[in-house]
């Protein structure tokens, strides 16, 4: 169980730690479906609901991790386009897999939840 120690160099926590906040696995799949290339206002606008920094911190995070490349051109006005690294192209499968996983079970998983409400509920 050496994977799951609490330490900086756990594989498991050290990298899901990453996908645990609420905007990069989405952006990932964006990016993923949308052929691997945006813009920034491309992704902010399939994403309508992230706020601009909020999409910022997340695009620098994913590309701080070798995820997501940003290529800047000095134009006027200024463009920039992020796409998906091989890393994170490797990775997009995976969030796939979960995300079908999710949509199949997705029913059940809510019916769960409402059994349990009402099963804390009636203890209290």
């Amino acid at each position: 169980m050496e994977i799951f120690s609490n330490s900086p160099t756990c594989p498991i926590r050290n990298v899901f730690d990453r996908f645990g906040d609420k905007w990069s696995v989405l952006v990932l799949m964006v990016l993923g479906t949308h052929g691997g290339l945006m813009r920034f206002g491309e992704l902010k606008e399939v994403i309508d609901d992230i706020t601009q920094k909020m999409l910022t911190v997340t695009l620098r995070t994913l590309e701080a991790d070798g995820l997501v490349a940003r290529k800047y051109y000095q134009e006027i006005p200024p463009r920039v386009e992020y796409q998906l690294t091989d890393l994170g192209k490797d990775l997009v499968p995976h969030i796939e897999n979960l995300a079908n996983w999710a949509s199949k079970h997705v029913d059940q998983i809510l019916r769960s939840r409402k059994r349990f409400e009402k099963k804390v509920a009636s203890k209290d």
